[in-house]
Formats: C-alpha cells, sequence, structure tokens
C-alpha cells in the first residue's frame, strides 16, 4: 500500500459509492411512499443495462415486448377495478397509457435496433422501457396490495425479483454484456486517471441528488410524495391519490435502477443476474440511512463503495461479506436503541 494506491482505491470507492448511493435513495423513496421494499431494484439495473447494450450492438431487447405486454395486463386491471364507474374518456386515457404508448415505444425500439443507434438514443429508449415496466409493476403487484402489511408486501417484492430475473434469462440468455461509454475524453490529475464513464457517474449521480432535491421541495407532486411517507391515510383524507404517489415513486425508482445499469456496463460485464447483488449493496446504505433519510443514505452509500474498494484490494474473496457485515454492527445498535415492546400475552 502506497499513496498512488490509497487514491486509486478511493476513487474506485467512491465511483462504486455513487451508483449505490442512486438505488439507496430509490428504495428509500419507494419505502416511504409505498412500504414495499423494492427488492427488484437489481432487476432494474440489469434491465436497463443490458437494453442498452443490446440496442447498442443492434440487436432487438425483450424488455420492450415485456413493457407493452404488462401495459395491456395493466389496462385489464384498470378496467376491471373501475367498472363502476367506466366512461369512454376513462377507457380512452388508459387505452392510449397502457397500450398505445407502450406500442409506440416498441415500434421506435423496432426501428433503431438492427440499425446501432447513437448512445443518446439507446439511452433514452433503455430508460422510458424500463420506466413503463416499473410503472406497470406497481399497478399490476402492489397497487392491489397497498392495504397489506409490510411482510405480504415483501414476499410480493420476492416474487417480481424472481420472476423478473427469469424473464431477464429469457431476454438476454446467460452470457454476459458490456455497452459503449457514455463520453469517451479522458484526463489525468496527478496519479489519478479519471474516465468520461467515470467523470459521467459522478455528473449524473449529484444531478439526480440535487433534482430530487428540488423535486420533493417545490413541486406539487413532490410535496404528495412527501406527504404520503409521512402519513398515508392522512394524505388520502386530504386529496391525495396514494395510488398515484406509488407510480410515481417506481416510476422514479425504475428510472433510477435503469441510469444506474447504464453507467455501470460499459465498466464492467453485466449478465442477467448482476443486479441482484448490486441492488443488495444499495440495500446495505439504505438500512444505514434507516430507510428514511435521504443525505444519510448517500453518505452511507459512499462508505459502503469505499468499504468495498479496500475489500477487495486487502481480501477480495471476502470483500462481499465484508460489505455486508456492515449492516451487523447498525442493526444491533438501532435494536438497542429502540424501546422495548412487550409481547401480547393470550
Amino acid at each position: 500500500m502506497n499513496t498512488t494506491i490509497l487514491l486509486f482505491l478511493i476513487q474506485d470507492g467512491i465511483t462504486n459509492g455513487a451508483i449505490y448511493a442512486l438505488l439507496g435513495l430509490a428504495l428509500v423513496l419507494v419505502f416511504a411512499v409505498t412500504r414495499v421494499i423494492l427488492i427488484p431494484q437489481g432487476e432494474f439495473v440489469t434491465y436497463g443495462a443490458l437494453t442498452y447494450a443490446s440496442l447498442a450492438s443492434g440487436q432487438m431487447p425483450g424488455t420492450a415486448k415485456l413493457a407493452l405486454a404488462m401495459g395491456i395486463v395493466a389496462f385489464v386491471f384498470d378496467l376491471f377495478a373501475g367498472r363502476k364507474a367506466l366512461h369512454g374518456r376513462l377507457i380512452l386515457r388508459t387505452f392510449l397509457a397502457n397500450i398505445v404508448l407502450p406500442g409506440i415505444v416498441l415500434a421506435v425500439t423496432l426501428y433503431f435496433a438492427g440499425q446501432k443507434p447513437p448512445v443518446a438514443i439507446s439511452m433514452a429508449l433503455s430508460l422510458v422501457i424500463v420506466a413503463l415496466i416499473g410503472v406497470s409493476l406497481y399497478r399490476i403487484v402492489f397497487q392491489p396490495l397497498a392495504h397489506t402489511s409490510v411482510l405480504v408486501l415483501l414476499i410480493a417484492s420476492v416474487g417480481v425479483h424472481l420472476a423478473l430475473q427469469g424473464l431477464g434469462l429469457l431476454f438476454f440468455g446467460a452470457e454476459g454484456q458490456r455497452g459503449p461509454a457514455v463520453l469517451s475524453t479522458a484526463f489525468t490529475l496527478g496519479a489519478l486517471r479519471f474516465t468520461g464513464q467515470s467523470i459521467t457517474v459522478y455528473g449524473i449521480t449529484i444531478a439526480f441528488i440535487v433534482g430530487l432535491w428540488l423535486f420533493f421541495g417545490f413541486t406539487r407532486y413532490g410535496k404528495a410524495l412527501r406527504a404520503t411517507a409521512v402519513n398515508r391515510l392522512g394524505a388520502r383524507l386530504a386529496g391525495i391519490r396514494t395510488s398515484l404517489s406509488g407510480q410515481i415513486a417506481f416510476l422514479l425508482a425504475s428510472v433510477i435502477g435503469a441510469l444506474s445499469g447504464i453507467l455501470i456496463v460499459p465498466i464492467t460485464t453485466l449478465y442477467y443476474d448482476s443486479g441482484f447483488l448490486i441492488g443488495l449493496k444499495g440495500f446495505v446504505a439504505a438500512i444505514i440511512g434507516g430507510l428514511v433519510s435521504y443525505p444519510l443514505t448517500a453518505i452511507a452509500a459512499l462508505f459502503v463503495g469505499i468499504v468495498e474498494a479496500f475489500s477487495s484490494f486487502y481480501a477480495s474473496n471476502y470483500k462481499e461479506v465484508i460489505v455486508f457485515m456492515l449492516l451487523i454492527p447498525v442493526l444491533l445498535l438501532r435494536s438497542l436503541a429502540a424501546p422495548a415492546v412487550e409481547e401480547e400475552k393470550d
């Protein structure tokens, strides 16, 4: 270990930590608004990354077809849920949102799939496709279970994770993929070399954190999400559509997950099941943040990334174990700080 290696490890840890910060913020957002521990967040990462890599290589991603199929199912669910008050305007709006929009995205994806589109178009299509999947996922699976216990929502989340992982294997195969870098420039600063991709990671992470702060602090929908997170029943009594808040939360989480995957896939090879482990590290940061604090989650994510980098240098075989062991002292301290609750007697 010398100063140069130390700086490289810190740089690598900050780069990874920035990705974990995005995922941790998405997990905190979804849990605060919907009480769902979003285990499929890792699938949003792989879907975004592999959709982007597939488009960049001239292949047709199966996720575009999945978005349309899930939209059709969501359309049927909406008709069934509103069967007692159906009218033409509602049916048209639901049809346009659930079938026409994913159909247009599928047609555009088919057009560009064989042409190896530019990076910007591949990114945009990947984000839109995964966003459509995220919103439909909430409406199909979690919205009907919104009033159940956290345990039921967790079981549903595990089931969705397994289903999406199996579909990922079907769409992308068992072989790993890598995508083109968003920026190909690079420069050196002393002993450190900063690639365009790492700069993009830093820039997008900072921009997203600032954007989320502005969204929650100064927009009507952001304030509605905050109200739903604080008191779901009170938000409903105040006229806030909690179902819409859940859809916005899943929309943001899916976009953040897909964007994280797009930032990762030029750096390392990703497989259909790689997102689960990446998402778990974001979950570690979210747990350290108590699943409520956005700033603490971001700081914890940087700490997790740095610990992982140093663990890779000193004990690469145990780096995952070391990262996940960070949960033990945090959970222990939280359990000791929590007030004692007596068990009910029969």
